[in-house]
């Protein structure tokens, strides 16, 4: 059975509707065993949560782009993760990251940057979409990858949107796309 944790912050819900697609994504896939672990108010898992990621075989990681990077509670989860770093538990394992904010852009590029730092930090294999974007007149906010992201997954949620408005149905059908991508990697890279 291959082991994908998703590890996310989400401060107003949006992140963690994304986080739910990519679970729905990993966890479709035969013999993969997925689970979603999120990062608290201040920026803590639980023990629990970080046997978890030990113990998996890629890491998703997760966090909306608050000013052209991470929130702080994922930096904070980051920063904690360097015994992990010291001991070199996580080397070897799948890498991969989504990210969502309130504009196009919005510098999310920044935090799948980020995202692919830490995983090398930590000697992790990175798996980025696979996809391509939907990129033509023909194309709009609907489609899969319509923000054209390579390296990881990102997501549009206008700031004025609930999380039950956004990220929208292309945005959300991407992250479950990911979640099959990076569930089916991390399966080829065990059995190798």
């Amino acid at each position: 059975m291959t082991k994908v944790a998703i590890v996310y912050f989400s401060g107003y819900g949006h992140t963690a509707k994304q986080a739910q697609a990519v679970l729905a994504g990993a966890a479709g896939v035969a013999d993969v065993d997925a689970t979603l672990i999120a990062i608290d108010s201040e920026g803590n898992l639980a023990d629990e949560d970080w046997a978890n990621l030990d113990a998996a075989d890629a890491i998703i990681y997760g966090s909306p782009t608050y000013m052209g990077g991470p929130a702080w509670q994922f930096k904070k989860f980051a920063d904690a993760s360097s015994r992990r770093w010291f001991a070199g538990q996580w080397k070897d394992k799948i890498g991969a990251g989504f990210t969502n904010s309130a504009s196009v852009n919005g510098d999310k590029f920044a935090t799948i940057l980020y995202f692919w730092t830490l995983s090398q930090q930590h000697g992790q294999i990175w798996a980025g979409t696979g996809m391509m974007p939907s990129n033509t007149l023909a194309h709009g906010p609907d489609d899969v990858n319509w923000t054209a992201g390579f390296g990881g997954a990102m997501a549009i949620s206008p700031s004025d949107a609930s999380a039950e408005q956004a990220p929208g149905k292309g945005d959300l059908e991407t992250a479950r796309l990911f979640g099959v991508r990076v569930a089916e990697v991390a399966g080829r890279w065990k059995a190798a």
